[in-house]
């Protein structure tokens, strides 16, 4: 067999939780001709866009699970369900287009504020996930890490958080931040906070603008990711919704009116193509 030849296959378990693993991304033709058509066309998508204006970190608001439900005549809970199909198809898209970061706003700080049967159904839906993919995770090379307001969440959701960060830290693939009870604004108060005392203790000159900076970012929930490059929501709604505020300074905006649960990797290929298209000046001018 070819070194060049891409191996696709499935881990699979009982309960049928699969992620393609074994893509490799540097091919030829004779070696997508050997796929199917779907496959290969999804593989040349992806591969055609100039690896030096992707995006290093991809933020996701994961909007519209209730409304794709309601416009079928579902329960909102199956729209959640379903939704979480999508996230598994994003996750895979992005780790075969060797994106360094995502991060997917799973839960809001706002949230709590839902009917509490809702909630009970999200945060159930959570946990399943966690105990159902975290392997599949693992095994694809994805270092999973939660971001959020750990105080308000039940002990066994806590749990299983903090055995998936262990299970997969050493890993050196995609970096998978999951933000659950989360809030930009919680997060530049708590990164402030600490940064205070830090500055109390002595430990930092508040006349160093460069060392506050440094120190500021350092105390973020996000801490030594790149800031977000791209940005975006689904659902139609144009707004940010206090998601990831600080790093998202100058990240690029793209929403679109697909309902989270169709979200597809044609969707994102989409995004990803219009993101390599942008022209970044970051307060400067057009060269």
């Amino acid at each position: 067999m070819s070194a060049k030849l891409i191996k696709l296959w499935r881990i699979k378990k009982k309960n049928c939780s699969t992620f393609n693993v074994g893509v490799e991304t540097r091919v030829n033709e004779h070696d997508v001709a050997r796929l199917s058509p779907d496959k290969a066309a999804r593989l040349t998508q992806l591969e055609r866009i100039d690896p030096l204006r992707l995006p290093r970190h991809v933020a996701v608001i994961m909007d519209g699970n209730g409304r794709w439900a309601k416009e079928r005549h579902l329960p909102r809970s199956l729209g959640h369900q379903r939704g979480r199909r999508a996230v598994r198809r994003l996750i895979e898209s992005a780790r075969r287009a060797h994106i360094p970061v995502l991060t997917l706003f799973a839960f809001s700080s706002e949230n709590w504020i839902r009917p509490q049967a809702e909630v009970d159904s999200l945060m159930h839906l959570f946990a399943h996930a966690l105990e159902r993919d975290i392997e599949d995770l693992h095994a694809n090379g994805i270092r999973v890490q939660f971001i959020g307001e750990r105080e308000r969440l039940t002990s066994q959701i806590c749990e299983l958080m903090a055995r998936a960060e262990l299970q997969t830290v050493q890993n050196q693939g995609l970096h998978l931040l999951i933000a659950v009870s989360y809030g930009g604004q919680w997060d530049i108060l708590q990164a402030a906070t600490r940064m205070a005392r830090t500055a109390q203790q002595g430990w930092i000159n508040l006349d160093d603008s460069a060392q506050v900076r440094q120190c500021f970012e350092a105390n973020l929930a996000t801490q030594d990711c790149p800031p977000v490059d791209l940005f975006i929501r689904t659902g139609g709604e144009q707004r940010i919704s206090n998601f990831l505020l600080w790093q998202s300074a100058y990240a690029e905006l793209y929403f679109t009116p697909c309902l989270w649960p169709a979200f597809s990797e044609q969707h994102f290929v989409t995004a990803l193509n219009w993101f390599s298209e942008r022209n970044r000046r970051f307060g400067g001018v057009e060269e």
